[in-house]
């Protein structure tokens, strides 16, 4: 059971990764947060199926509902599923403390709290998130963190607290490169008009993104192109800079990315330095290096290290300085400073990620009482119609 702020069927990101590795050996539910539509004239549950043994499961409700109302729909949802699969070894896997406002009162075999932002620190969170994930962290049995500076948080307030920072499918993005196996990929219908040199950034666009800085950037540098790739969130899309030389181009699937990427000459992270990015690790900094791109970012720290203290990001933290970063990485061979990145990524991959916690969750004490090993039962356990 996966309880998730994030909903599958939106930006590509860890809860994906991890998912789509354990649904191989278990089956999974996903649990995602209530949507609230004005034409629903009655509660109902969207029920989707992504991959195999992967059930996507949304509650739907009437616009104006309350928030009971949106509770005892989810309790209800938890319950069904759980009585159905009584007997089966259950893992309750948060993303998010707030699922423990329905979820805190049913047993389960093993408590997982995958960290991968401080959602605290997010625009428009909830008061009741900080007690929240003060109960979650007395209730889990292992945690895991998205990055360092996470993990350094929140080593103190847990006993079994392990770092899996962003990891990268490095087969994925490599198609981006030169030379690729498979041929040149074609460029979007919707990039292809654009100029070149091109920069480009993908991923959610919300209160990380440093609006003024890439404003400042296109003014300063008439000369490159900024491409951006995502769906904007809690920022009004008005407040997001325009100009000739900056392409809003939305969001896009994850399978299309490389085809974008194949097409730029840089990236670029421009992330603002707030509370929301104090704890981030951007997955995207290894899929730029994936990908055969020079990357600049501004000074977030799970990038400053180890990124660029391995010389495999630039570091800027002003306009004048980032575009100065720039015109480096632009100018720079790529050969000697992909055998770099490729080395370091060597070591990294959303596989080695699974496979490192697997091995932590089997040394769990409970589980290994409550059975002879995590997922060990036959991915058949199949899922099971939910009733409305």
């Amino acid at each position: 059971m996966c309880f998730s702020h994030l909903r599958w069927n939106f930006v590509f990101q860890r809860p994906h990764h991890i998912f789509s590795r354990i649904e191989k050996e278990a089956t999974v539910y996903f649990l995602e947060e209530p949507i609230y539509d004005g034409d629903a004239a009655a509660p109902r549950i969207d029920v989707t199926t992504p991959l195999e043994h992967v059930t996507v499961v949304t509650p739907v409700l009437p616009q104006g509902a309350s928030t009971g109302l949106a509770l005892e729909a989810q309790r209800l949802i938890l319950s069904d599923l759980l009585a159905r699969h009584a007997g089966a070894p259950i893992v309750f896997w948060y993303y998010t403390p707030m699922a423990l406002l329905f979820s805190a009162h049913h047993p389960c075999d093993l408590c997982v709290y995958d960290c991968m932002d401080e959602l605290r620190a997010f625009r428009g969170a909830s008061e009741q998130l900080e007690p929240l994930e003060d109960a979650l962290l007395r209730r889990a049995d292992v945690v895991f963190t998205g990055g360092r500076s996470l993990f350094e948080a929140k080593r103190r307030l847990h006993p079994n607290v392990h770092l899996f920072p962003s990891s990268v499918d490095a087969g994925h993005f490599a198609a981006a490169r030169p030379g690729a196996a498979g041929g040149p990929l074609a460029d979007p219908p919707d990039q292809r008009a654009i100029p070149r040199p091109r920069v480009g950034f993908f991923g959610v666009l919300d209160e990380r993104l440093d609006t003024d800085l890439v404003a400042d950037l296109a003014r300063r540098r008439a000369d490159l192109q900024f491409v951006m790739l995502g769906p904007v969130a809690k920022i009004d899309p008005a407040d997001l800079p325009q100009a000739d030389n900056i392409h809003w181009l939305g969001i896009k699937r994850y399978a299309d990315l490389p085809a974008y990427m194949a097409h730029w000459d840089a990236g670029f992270m421009p992330f603002a330095r707030n509370d929301a990015t104090r704890f981030i690790s951007p997955t995207k900094t290894p899929e730029f290096l994936a990908a055969g791109l020079p990357v600049v970012s501004t000074p977030i720290r799970d990038v400053v290290s180890p990124y660029g203290d391995e010389n495999l990001v630039a570091i800027a933290a002003t306009a004048e300085a980032f575009a100065a970063a720039l015109d480096r990485v632009l100018a720079e061979p790529r050969a000697v400073r992909q055998a770099r990145a490729d080395a370091f990524l060597a070591g990294l991959s959303w596989d080695r990620t699974w496979a490192e916690m697997r091995r932590r969750l089997l040394s769990v004490q409970p589980l290994t009482d409550a059975a002879d090993g995590f997922l060990e039962t036959p991915v058949g356990s199949p899922a099971v119609p939910i009733g409305s």
